[in-house]
């Protein structure tokens, strides 16, 4: 059976990942585009199983119309409100006017379900649009992975590569949740041609601890890296609504303060995956996190 598919998001660096696992199977692919950008068709425009449909997400006509005829729309959208809230609730509007049956949304993160109140921005935001996709007539499916793995690399701060540190806070022995983005794509393009994918698909590449990181990479550079006990998460969830306090970025997607509150969410063990689905698909190999620092050592 051959699945059609709208992507919204398509461009962004996860979105063309999972475009790309998607042309791996039995797909014909529609992705949606805002007037007056050009990107969609620079990357798409020579695959003959690509449409490329412009809509604006103010336009709820327009939308309706990229969507019809399609099963399942693939959202990959990522930023704060405007994104994740308004112009998903459209997108979904959409959908239901469509009558597409199912809808996964861009949510891509840790469990944000248990997480407390005011502790995480992005996670909330996730929270508020999973209970409007839940009370509309359509199917969905939410991807949770925990943390991208390709952040440990530089963009989240726990490994202190120069210094030989790995930071942990409360506990080095929490258990912490990573998936690579092309492990991520690749689950996101089997659960939108799986009919009868669950309401969540949780999967994890690796889930380590604090202090089995520490190991690792003392194993891979063959020098001791010590744990470094950075406060509890109490205190570094203080220090992250501080920091949006005195922040000039409340705009941006990823400041600063929202790593300390992912960092929150994860070492608190709120965000922690409880139902792992990594054999739903069979036996897929997963790269690890240790695969991960390898390459980049490697690389430096």
């Amino acid at each position: 059976m051959t699945h059609r598919i709208l992507v919204a998001g398509a461009t962004g660096d996860l979105g063309r990942r999972i475009v790309r696992d998607l042309l791996a199977h039995d797909v014909t692919l529609r992705v949606l585009t805002r007037p007056g950008s050009s990107t969609a068709a620079r990357l798409f425009g020579s695959t003959d199983r690509i449409d490329i449909v412009t809509a604006d997400y103010a336009d709820h006509a327009a939308l309706t119309a990229a969507a019809s005829g399609v099963d399942v729309v693939v959202s990959a959208v990522s930023g704060i409100r405007p994104v994740i809230v308004d112009a998903q609730r459209a997108l979904l509007s959409a959908a239901v006017a469509a009558g597409v049956p199912r809808f996964i949304p861009s949510d891509y993160s840790a469990d944000y379900r248990r997480i407390t109140p005011g502790s995480n921005r992005n996670f909330e935001l996730r929270r508020e649009f999973a209970a409007d996709l839940d009370a509309a007539p359509i199917r969905a499916t939410s991807l949770l992975n925990g943390m991208f793995t390709d952040l440990l690399t530089g963009q989240a701060p726990m490994i202190l590569f120069r210094q030989r540190r790995v930071l942990y806070w409360s506990s080095a022995d929490q258990i912490l949740d990573f998936t690579t983005k092309d492990d991520v794509a690749r689950i996101t393009a089997l659960a939108a041609i799986d009919d009868d994918a669950p309401r969540t698909v949780e999967v994890a590449g690796s889930r380590v601890t604090a202090r089995e990181v520490a190991a690792i990479m003392t194993r891979l550079t063959g020098t001791p890296f010590r744990l470094q006990w950075a406060g509890t998460t109490g205190t570094l969830g203080l220090m992250s609504r501080v920091g949006r306090a005195l922040s000039k970025d409340d705009d941006e997607t990823f400041p600063a303060w929202q790593g300390m509150q992912y960092f929150v969410s994860m070492f608190s063990g709120q965000a922690e995956l409880r139902h792992l689905d990594n054999d739903r698909y069979g036996s897929l190999e997963w790269t690890s996190v240790e695969d991960v620092l390898r390459a980049h050592l490697a690389a430096v």
